[in-house]
């Protein structure tokens, strides 16, 4: 009997422009990706069968092939069926402490722990630069999740440069729990209200991606100015998603008066999030903000930013 146990830890955004359409029909990005501390827990055990099953703490997860952590499985079963034939199937077991639908790649973050863990199971011997091939497989935010950190992610998401992580930073997360944002629905409406101001020519594309290697938020994540790392957040998407999610919209605000560094929405939402300075900042704009949004179905999570994507925690071999 063989099992893992890997944390599986959550992405924001510090930075997304969205350039133009892609022929593949994916949206033309530029990003900065960011990992953070909180994150979930993710036990791969062997099984003696050819079954791939899924166990969550959280309900609302699927357990099936909708399930990520399970897609991911079944790539790396259809990719390595010598390896699949060899060492069995798997028991997928993710402790959830990453809100769903929140904009911070919980379920990707899922699928690349799958993915190094089978590796490391099923004694195959991928490459870094190869585990994120399989990932971009499953979806745009899975192979920034191999290795975390920063990233500046062009191309649909996937096309990655590392960054220099910030360190000290810490941020509070805030998600209200009724509210889900269809990552689909938010590129599709600014396609439809912004889609004429997008590049078309592909050089132009290519200008517009390179120019984020050089922008002032690059500058001061290489220099760690915190002050200018909070100044120089960015997200286009917020133009849709808060005038339709006015609760987003007021949680930001909150955030904003609560005296942190910068704060922004994270992906497609609904979480916002606040960078502070020091962990007792961040311990204050929590409490400010539990004060000013007495709403119980809000949740706050402090955590800060790291360096590390997919770690092992544990093993067991035979």
């Amino acid at each position: 009997m063989r099992s893992y146990t890997l944390t599986s830890p959550a992405k924001i955004n510090l930075y997304l422009e969205i350039l133009g359409d892609r022929p593949d029909g994916y949206h033309e990005l530029a990003m900065i990706l960011q990992t953070v501390e909180l994150a979930d827990k993710i036990d791969l055990r062997s099984l003696s069968t050819e079954d791939i099953r899924v166990r969550t703490s959280n309900p609302q997860l699927p357990t099936d092939n909708k399930n990520l952590a399970y897609q991911a499985a079944a790539l790396m079963a259809a990719e390595f069926p010598e390896a699949f034939a060899q060492y069995g199937g798997v028991e997928i077991n993710i402790d959830k402490h990453i809100p769903i639908a929140a904009g911070l790649a919980g379920g990707s973050s899922n699928a690349a722990a799958v993915l190094v863990g089978l590796d490391l199971m099923w004694k195959i011997g991928l490459t870094q630069s190869e585990l994120e091939t399989l990932a971009s497989q499953l979806g745009s935010d899975v192979p920034f999740c191999i290795a975390g950190g920063t990233a500046i992610a062009t191309g649909r998401g996937d096309d990655l440069s590392p960054l220099p992580s910030p360190e000290d930073i810490y941020v509070v997360l805030g998600k209200y729990r009724h509210i889900e944002v269809s990552t689909a629905w938010a590129y599709q409406t600014y396609r439809s209200q912004f889609g004429s101001s997008y590049v078309v020519n592909k050089q132009d594309l290519d200008s517009r991606a390179a120019a984020v290697h050089s922008s002032s938020m690059v500058s001061a994540i290489v220099h760690e100015d915190k002050e200018q790392i909070g100044q120089k957040l960015h997200n286009d998407l917020e133009k849709v998603v808060l005038p339709n999610y006015p609760q987003v919209a007021q949680l930001r605000q909150a955030f904003q008066q609560a005296g942190c560094l910068g704060t922004m929405m994270s992906g497609s939402g609904s979480t916002v999030f606040a960078l502070c300075e020091s962990q007792s900042q961040a311990k204050q704009v929590q409490q400010q903000i539990r004060t000013s949004l007495t709403e119980p179905n809000l949740d706050l999570w402090l955590t800060r930013l790291c360096s590390t994507g997919i770690q092992v925690l544990s093993s067991t071999r035979d």
